[in-house]
Parts: C-alpha cells; sequence; structure tokens
C-alpha cells in the first residue's frame, strides 16, 4: 500500500468537502469576527488605552485570529469524522491496510488547511480596520499551524467519544468557547487581579493566543519559548490519545 496515496486521498476529501461548502465552513467566522472588530474594536477599543504601546484594536487582532483558527480547526474534524462513523463509511478505513496514525493524520490535516485558511482570511478582514503589525513571522506561523493541530486532534477525540450529533457541540460550548474566551483574547492577563492571573495560567489556551500575540507585537504576558513547550506537550500528548483509542476500537465498533 502507498501511504502517500492514502494520505492524499483522506487530505483531498477532507479539503474537497469543506471548499465545496465554503458559506458554511468560511464565511460565518468572518462575519462573527468582524462583528468583534467593529464592537470590541471600534467602538469600545475608542475608549480603551493602549496596551503596551498598541491600540486595543491591533491588540485583539491575535486573539480573534486565533480564535477562528480554533474554531475552524476543530469544527471542520469533529463534524466530518463523526459523519464518517454515523454513515458507517470509517468501516471501510478500518478494514483497509491503511495505519490508524495515518487516518488520524489525513483527517487533522484537513482541519489543520481550514484552521489556518481560516485564520488568513480573518487577518486579511482585520487590515480594514487597523494596520496590524509583524514582529516575527515564524513565530507566527509557528503558532498557527501548532494550534491549528492540536484542535484538530481535539475534534478527532471528540468525534469518537461522540454517540449522537449533539454530543459534538458539548465540548465546543461548554469547554471550548469559554476557555476561549478566557484566554486574553480581549484583555491582557496582567491586567487582572493577582488571583485570576494565577487562574488564568492553567488555562492552555492563554499559551497559544498569547504566543501568536508575541509574534505581532513583541510582548507577552508568559515567557514564549513556554508557551511553545505548552503547545508542543499537549500536542503529543492528545495524539498519543487518539492514537491509544483508535488501537482500542473506542466509539468505532458497533
Amino acid at each position: 500500500m502507498n501511504k502517500g496515496t492514502a494520505f492524499r486521498t483522506i487530505l483531498r476529501k477532507e479539503v474537497v468537502r469543506f471548499m465545496r461548502i465554503w458559506p458554511q465552513t468560511l464565511l460565518p467566522p468572518v462575519i462573527t469576527q468582524s462583528l468583534y472588530f467593529i464592537i470590541f474594536g471600534t467602538f469600545i477599543g475608542s475608549q480603551v488605552a493602549d496596551i503596551n504601546g498598541v491600540s486595543y484594536m491591533a491588540f485583539i487582532v491575535p486573539g480573534l485570529v486565533m480564535m477562528s483558527v480554533i474554531n475552524g480547526a476543530f469544527q471542520n474534524v469533529v463534524s466530518s469524522f463523526f459523519s464518517t462513523k454515523f454513515m458507517r463509511n470509517v468501516d471501510e478505513l478500518l478494514v483497509s491496510p491503511v495505519p490508524n496514525w495515518l487516518i488520524v493524520a489525513g483527517y487533522c490535516g484537513g482541519g489543520v488547511l481550514r484552521g489556518v485558511l481560516v485564520g488568513l482570511i480573518v487577518f486579511i478582514v482585520s487590515i480594514f480596520f487597523t494596520q496590524p503589525e509583524i514582529y516575527n513571522l515564524w513565530i507566527i506561523l509557528l503558532f498557527v499551524v501548532l494550534t491549528s493541530l492540536l484542535f484538530s486532534m481535539g475534534g478527532f477525540l471528540n468525534a469518537l467519544f461522540a454517540k449522537k450529533f449533539d454530543d459534538i457541540s458539548v465540548f465546543s460550548v461548554f469547554i471550548l468557547t469559554p476557555l476561549t474566551y478566557f484566554g486574553g483574547v480581549f484583555y491582557s492577563i496582567e491586567d487582572l487581579p493577582e488571583f485570576w492571573q494565577g487562574l488564568s495560567r492553567f488555562n492552555p489556551i492563554l499559551y497559544m493566543i498569547d504566543g501568536f500575540r508575541y509574534g505581532f507585537h513583541g510582548f507577552s504576558d508568559v515567557n514564549v519559548m513556554w508557551s511553545i513547550a505548552m503547545l508542543l506537550i499537549f500536542t503529543i500528548v492528545i495524539g498519543a490519545l487518539s492514537l491509544h483509542l483508535m488501537r482500542k476500537g473506542v466509539g468505532l465498533k458497533h
């Protein structure tokens, strides 16, 4: 079996799927983030002082871009793989000679591409509201790719455990969304009371948004190397867990 061909086939299916329905996969994040730019950046931001010499509008751009990346990557994989489970198309993959790691890689690759594409589109939209700065392009690319990969794997885990369509939104609504909003999208944790600063450091999304913001503005609330280390650790752990559950057949057996 040609593993490269198998990977490209799964990846191509994923890309074609979300590009075919682009009004549902690419357009909504743009509209949502544009409203954030208008409401928080323009209306409220005009009354907020600069943060570390950066206007409030420019400050929230990295957080809003990362929010769209997280949601895009996660939703792409959880909806696609659960649909494959629901239609029992996954049985064809499981009986084929395609290894589990390649199945995970193919689906997560599609999630990464959608996450990066959505993030790029939102960033382009932000140019109409402010003049974004680029402090370190390599840091920006590293964080956007690793974050997309991490939440693609998170979506894969969610799809494995989901037993009905309602289950695929539980994690997103009750865990992912609150963590994202409390991850420093709209504020610096340095402005919080000491107790809430300490609590915020247990939020993994803080490290993603904070490191991503460093790539734009050159400052962060958390050491950027520590943020990279946290991202790598989470990615490796969730990737290993996904493969372990695949081998066990969790959520895949009748």
